[in-house]
């Protein structure tokens, strides 16, 4: 089974669409590469998936462990370079409530994000700079 189709709308915008739930994506080009700017481009998509895949596989270990995950986020900041156009650095920066975590759910918290699948997919040279702050 197909996992999404993506069709070209024009106007450098696509739509995505996740074959299992019927739902859509629109993606536009950046302002610094022709685009409007409008939505999500797919360098954005790549970044914010990084930082998606840690919480969701932070959320499935922490399940299994019996982790508490309060108020868990991410701030994503994407970095590209030139020559050629590509995502040089993605900084993610995870927030959440730790005072009932000890320093080893920290830990696994932390490994888990850092391992995930989406981050073990990426090339090397990707620099993946990953902050965690508990509060």
């Amino acid at each position: 089974m197909d996992t999404a189709t993506v069709t070209y709308m024009g106007d450098l915008q696509c739509d995505l669409l996740h074959v299992r739930s019927g739902q859509h994506v629109t993606t536009d080009a950046p302002v610094d590469n022709q685009g409007r700017g409008g939505a999500f481009s797919p360098t954005d998509m790549l970044a914010t998936s990084l930082a998606a895949c840690m919480i969701t596989t932070m959320g499935i270990v922490a399940r299994e462990k019996d982790i508490p995950l309060d108020g868990l986020r991410a701030r994503v900041v994407k970095h590209m370079a030139s020559d050629p156009r590509r995502v040089a650095r993605v900084e993610i920066h995870l927030e959440l409530r730790g005072e009932r975590l000890d320093e080893r759910q920290r830990s696994i918290m932390e490994n888990t994000a850092r391992t995930c699948p989406v981050a073990r997919s990426l090339a090397p040279e990707l620099v993946q700079d990953l902050h965690i702050r508990f509060t």
